[in-house]
């Protein structure tokens, strides 16, 4: 469908979104996974550029081996606790019709 519209020169609108309820459980999970991985991958390369890498260079990278499990977890925690502005909610004072 995509394809056949844009042969006829009419852009796609991104779809609308009927609700205001976030990513799925497992895809923000797996994308905390994700980054978490990338992160300790990133250490790892620190590490054997520390054994690699001559004096100066070095102790950067073994400080960025050191602290960077610390922002690792941080970013992968990040994300799932922000509130969406467009997000509704209810309070236990709200009244129901007839009270």
């Amino acid at each position: 469908m995509r394809k056949r519209a844009k042969k006829l020169g009419r852009a796609l609108a991104a779809p609308t979104s009927i609700t205001s309820a976030g990513a799925s459980l497992t895809k923000d999970q797996s994308g905390r996974a994700k980054r978490y991985f990338i992160s300790m991958m990133v250490r790892t390369l620190c590490f054997i550029l520390t054994v690699i890498l001559p004096s100066p260079y070095r102790w950067f990278t073994l400080v960025g081996a050191v602290f960077l499990p610390y922002v690792a977890v941080v970013i992968a925690n990040a994300g799932r606790e922000t509130i969406n502005r467009e997000t509704v909610h209810f309070d236990g004072n709200n009244k129901a019709i007839g009270n």
